[in-house]
């Protein structure tokens, strides 16, 4: 298992590569858990790959437990960060726990069998701890001296930026994640992302200084793209993995807008086609090399959201780029709607509320260099309004499209 998912892209750093390997091969499943926190409602795609592994990892006899941190994230992760994280409220942090759950279903079976996935949330046991009885049993095996060598700690102090005590907790917390799942579920292995190294080694130490034991952690590269940009983000802001948050359609074309150089790995990291086809396509060029991302985007897009939305998907694909098609081609694409009770909707709102843009001024830029469109009408005046007879002349809807690659729908409201 281990040597395939490496081969393959998957793996980049793991505390004993023989050790789990054994581990892995002792017969039965073997439990292994990945965290996530609820600091959103949603992933997104820069966090598939972990996903992906433990995919492979149930298909291949394991258990996986997914851990929200519904303890941590009232803390706040230091990782990656210059500044301290937005303290969200209890009641904000379970609505996004419960988004994110919902995920993890379109990958990973769940259940009461011996290797279907459980989900936890680490709130149920951080949020009980007695702070003087915790720093007493745990505390001591942490060094202060360790602390400030990992790379999260590094950065944020060579920028200048404070660093709360509150976030240097944070660690400690996650190490005590790893020991909890050792002694209550039997866990074996921690994934994380590269960048979590340092917390997942921390778990690693403290699961063997109080209970002897060894267990493991294992890492996924950070995946950017071929231009050296992180993965997971456009543009246009970030490709979430919730439906609400990014349409069936823009998460297609996300994948269907690979760079060439990007294509084959990607087949192999977020697609289920076997090897030998990816690797026959490895020769394919132009026209060939298209169709290779037209399948990298839809077999993506399946996994995630069913392969029933592809056809809808094309039939919009083919509309837009293709030159056909004609208007119930457009239901794949973002919807905004008119306030209705006869009420015009701004251009600059109607293209920040579609996400076609992130802010008005940037908006108005779009429009005063000629890259906004009405129903393929360059539009030239930043001040229009959509009006709603102007809609229902239109049938009832009109295509708002910024550049090529970017469309929107401006619909009726209801009672319209």
């Amino acid at each position: 298992f281990l040597q395939v998912m490496r081969d393959l892209g998957f793996l980049f750093q793991c505390t004993s590569w023989q050790g789990l390997d054994e581990k892995l091969s002792e017969g039965g499943p073997r439990s292994a858990y990945l965290g996530f926190d609820a600091t959103a409602k949603s992933l997104h795609v820069g966090s598939l790959l972990q996903i992906m592994i433990l995919r492979h990892l149930q298909r291949s006899g394991h258990k996986p437990l997914i851990l929200i941190g519904g303890g941590t994230t009232k803390v706040g992760d230091p990782t990656g960060k210059d500044e301290s994280r937005k303290m969200l409220s209890t009641e904000d942090i379970q609505d996004n726990a419960d988004s994110l759950s919902r995920v993890f279903e379109k990958f990973i079976q769940f259940g009461d069998g011996p290797t279907d996935a459980v989900m936890l949330n680490n709130d149920e046991w951080l949020s009980s701890l007695k702070y003087i009885e915790f720093l007493r049993d745990y505390g001591r095996h942490f060094t202060i001296n360790r602390m400030m060598s990992f790379e999260s700690v590094k950065q944020r102090m060579a920028r200048d930026s404070p660093l709360s005590y509150l976030e240097f907790n944070y660690m400690i917390l996650q190490a005590f994640d790893f020991l909890h799942l050792a002694r209550s579920r039997d866990c074996v292995l921690q994934l994380g992302g590269s960048d979590q190294w340092g917390n997942i080694v921390n778990g690693v130490e403290l699961t063997r200084k109080v209970e002897q034991q060894q267990v493991f952690g294992l890492t996924a590269p950070l995946i950017t793209t071929s231009d050296g940009k992180k993965m997971g983000k456009t543009a246009g802001g970030a490709v979430w993995l919730n439906k609400d948050l990014l349409s069936e359609f823009e998460y297609w074309q996300f994948w269907r807008n690979t760079a060439d150089a990007d294509v084959i790995r990607f087949l192999k990291l977020f697609t289920e086609l076997p090897l030998e086809d990816i690797r026959d396509m490895e020769s394919w060029e132009g026209a060939k090399l298209n169709e290779a991302k037209a399948i990298l985007a839809d077999e993506a897009t399946a996994m995630l959201h069913g392969r029933e939305c592809l056809e809808q998907i094309h039939r919009t694909a083919a509309s837009l780029f293709g030159g056909g098609g004609g208007a119930a081609d457009l239901d794949s694409l973002p919807r905004v709607e008119l306030p209705g009770e006869g009420k015009a909707l701004g251009l600059l709102d109607a293209m920040v509320a579609a996400e076609l843009a992130p802010t008005k001024g940037e908006a108005r830029r779009l429009v005063r260099g000629g890259g906004v469109r009405l129903d393929n009408v360059v539009v030239q005046d930043e001040r229009m309004a959509i009006e709603e007879e102007a809609v229902k002349e239109a049938g009832g809807r009109i295509k708002l499209s910024v550049g090529k690659k970017k469309h929107a729908v401006v619909a009726l409201g209801e009672g319209a």
